[in-house]
């Protein structure tokens, strides 16, 4: 999850703690909204180097649309 916090960090501009908290969130969320099997393989996936790769993708798509929204031009 450290990989995908600093993601954040370097898309958004925003402060590690500040983008730490927004993973930890989305993550959280994600898993309640996933049936139990699937949800307890969240963790998992987020060490996996392909997940984050994927998920730059979609920083890059969306969360970096954010990073404007918070400021960040």
């Amino acid at each position: 999850m450290d990989e995908l916090v600093q993601l954040v960090v370097k898309r958004t501009g925003m402060p590690e703690a500040q983008a730490k908290q927004a993973v930890e969130t989305i993550v959280e969320f994600i898993k309640q909204k996933l049936p139990p099997p699937l949800a307890g393989q969240v963790d998992a996936a987020l060490g996996n180097e392909e997940t984050i790769e994927q998920a730059e993708k979609l920083i890059d798509e969306g969360i970096g649309a954010l990073g404007g929204l918070l400021g960040k031009k």
